[in-house]
């Protein structure tokens, strides 16, 4: 088995979960699911000597302290400090240039969460396998719901064992044809992680979006070390078009291949969704911090002080963070990050 390289992608607003996340302290950095952060969980699953090498985290300048503080002194971590946000091909180009040509990446959002870590190392295995023999490789995640919120993939003819072509990306669908997926069983949700050789990587971006791969290039060659951490050159990485991985290089090239993975994932991308991945009563309620809750289902309750009391609800969420209170249907969850509150913290 190739030896992977966790690209850890730590940026965003985090302005999904507000107010408890804001962007001054986003999601990657909250102990929300257990005692650790999703980012300390993320480097946890890939901390495994014998199948990892030390990690590569790719983050802005704003989240630096979160990231020096819970990256600690991990041996020969090493942090690529992005000048401004340029989205994800931007961000796993200048891992790949940081990188011997061979290098399997295996690139990690930092705020997803996954609870079954044996099945997510095992999936990784046999993607790093995958990605030594070229094939670019994308992690279907198991589809339990017809999520209207995640993108698919369209699973094709088999490679080998436990590994197929992918057929196709597909955009996230409206509730009509994401019923039809999981119907159909072929489709997995993209969640976002995959796994390819450092070179295999940039040959595809040059192919299909050469202006990327040569600003990236330019920002790498550029660039300067200061202790663990990598500068590029802040000129040419400004003229890096911002554009994700899927759009650049996934559903471009021909050697895209994905791995079945059913291992507890989830992306934390709503209160729902934090909710769903925590523990529940036999109602479906979830309270954290002093609450009490009449004749509820469904009902998530955060608060880090006040006493919260709820009547007769269902599927509500009610967070109370400092002098900030939410209070949301589940439907309404997916807008949170629209509040005018959100996008000013």
């Amino acid at each position: 088995m190739a030896k992977m390289v966790p690209v850890v992608l730590c940026g965003g607003s985090g302005t999904r979960l507000w107010p408890r996340s804001r962007k001054s302290f986003p999601k990657p950095f909250l102990p929300l699911i257990g005692d650790n952060t999703l980012f300390e969980g993320t480097l946890a699953r890939c901390a495994d000597a014998d199948s990892f090498g030390p990690p590569i985290v790719v983050t802005g300048e704003g989240h630096l302290a979160h990231v020096d503080a819970q990256l600690g002194d991990a041996p020969g971590a090493s942090v690529i400090v992005e000048p401004m946000a340029r989205n994800t091909a931007a961000a796993i180009a200048m891992a790949a240039c940081r990188l011997p040509p061979e290098t399997v990446m295996l690139v990690c959002p930092s705020d997803h969460h996954i609870a079954d870590t044996a099945a997510f190392a095992q999936a990784a295995k046999r993607a790093a396998d995958l990605a030594d023999e070229g094939w670019l490789v994308a992690f279907g995640i198991t589809a339990t719901s017809p999520e209207t919120g995640y993108g698919y993939i369209k699973r094709g003819e088999p490679i080998g064992d436990g590994a197929y072509k992918v057929e196709r990306f597909v955009e996230k669908p409206d509730l009509e044809r994401a019923q039809q997926f999981l119907a159909d069983g072929g489709y997995s949700w993209n969640g976002g992680l995959f796994a390819f050789r450092a070179d295999r990587f940039m040959e595809e971006l040059e192919a299909h979006r050469p202006a990327i791969a040569a600003a990236a290039r330019k920002a790498a060659e550029a660039g300067h070390v200061e202790g663990r951490r990598f500068h590029p050159d802040a000129e040419s990485f400004a003229a890096i078009e911002s554009e994700s991985v899927d759009y650049a290089v996934m559903e471009n090239t021909s050697r895209a291949a994905m791995v079945p993975a059913s291992m507890g994932w989830s992306d934390i991308g709503s209160w729902t969704s934090l909710r769903d991945a925590l523990i529940r009563d036999g109602s479906g309620n979830t309270v954290n911090g002093r609450a009490e809750l009449v004749d509820c289902k469904n009902v998530y309750v955060e608060s880090d002080g006040p006493r919260v009391s709820v009547i007769g609800l269902d599927d509500v969420v009610v967070v109370v963070d400092g002098d900030e209170v939410l209070v949301t249907t589940a439907a309404g969850a997916q807008k949170v990050g629209k509040l005018e509150g959100a996008a000013k913290q």
